[in-house]
């Protein structure tokens, strides 16, 4: 190519040139706006479709993932909305173990524990099952302290339409049973924030039925937990006993939830499952945080320590 030879200019581009529309493979025979049995069936789908219900009504788009904050927002203002009904303003959270029942409970547990392991002498299984029945029936007078405590709390405090120290427990068996049982007892309201477990399949028959609650969230259960709470008292317990002390102590420890008596229920037992005095020693908590809950024997003796807190401590009007 010569060093001065210009490019060959280019074809200039049909803008009248389309591509072929494309034909619906299957076209009506009829104009179907026009088939009267057509619309009425079309009109009938249209009514009964998902989408045109309220979006309140519509139960499968509710479940949806992408749905999970409006769910958590109605599991915050349900409870709500009925605790202003009930007009509830400060409540005694109680918590304690499921495996702690009252006597006649625990001794058939334990009856049956033995039948089981005299049918089958060497099953290590069977004999430690015995072991734990026979133990656990040495603690059922917890479950007798709990639901006279929550007598105690219940009969002073809900005389007027304002309700303090209304009792509320997770609305599960033991000792959460107790104390919603013993504020049925004097006629008195109880609250129940349940949640369905795989051990747990309905809540107690003690609690106010108006104030029973099922929760998916355990975090919003958490939140109504703490938010009226006047005192919490621990009986003893497991894993989701010690969750909520130890969450309770925390948010007290940083000052993020109103001051309140946290009381451990039985210094035997939870001396025996915490060290806390060797947690302060090994300097992971300071001594100050041994402050943070006080022991309690009886139940006049803790309710005791809950009114004197409250005479010490008045809350702020607002």
């Amino acid at each position: 190519m010569a060093k001065n030879s210009k490019p060959k200019p280019k074809p200039p581009v049909n803008l009248s040139l389309k591509p072929p529309a494309k034909a619906c493979s299957i076209l009506p025979d009829t104009t179907l706006g026009d088939d009267v049995a057509l619309v009425a069936e079309n009109m009938e789908a249209i009514l009964s479709s998902p989408s045109y219900s309220l979006a309140q009504d519509d139960q499968e788009l509710l479940t949806k993932t992408e749905m999970r904050g409006v769910r958590m927002l109605l599991e915050l203002n349900k409870p709500e909305l009925s605790f202003l009904e009930h007009n509830i303003k400060s409540t005694v959270i109680v918590f304690g173990g499921t495996q702690i029942v009252e006597r006649p409970a625990a001794e058939r547990r334990l009856s049956e524990a033995r039948r089981n392991l005299a049918a089958a002498p060497g099953d290590k299984r069977l004999k430690r099952e015995l072991e734990r029945s026979e133990k656990l029936l040495s603690r059922c007078h917890y479950y007798d302290a709990a639901r006279q405590f929550a007598r105690l709390v219940s009969i002073d405090n809900q005389c007027d339409d304002r309700r303090d120290f209304v009792v509320v427990t997770g609305g599960g068996p033991g000792i959460m049973e107790a104390a919603n049982r013993g504020a049925f007892d004097v006629g008195c309201q109880s609250i129940g924030l349940n949640i369905k477990l795989p051990a747990e399949q309905q809540p107690n028959p003690f609690i106010t039925p108006d104030l029973c609650f099922q929760f998916k969230y355990f975090a919003l259960r958490k939140f109504h937990f703490i938010l009226r709470a006047a005192a919490v008292v621990l009986f003893p317990g497991g894993f989701g006993t010690l969750d909520e002390m130890f969450e309770t102590l925390t948010l007290r420890q940083t000052h993020r939830m109103q001051p309140v008596p946290i009381i451990l229920f039985g210094r035997d037992y939870w001396s025996k499952v915490i060290n806390f005095q060797q947690m302060a020693d090994e300097g992971v908590i300071s001594d100050e945080h041994l402050d943070l809950f006080t022991w309690a024997e009886t139940p006049e003796d803790c309710w005791r320590q809950i009114v004197e807190f409250h005479e010490r401590h008045p809350p702020t009007q607002a």
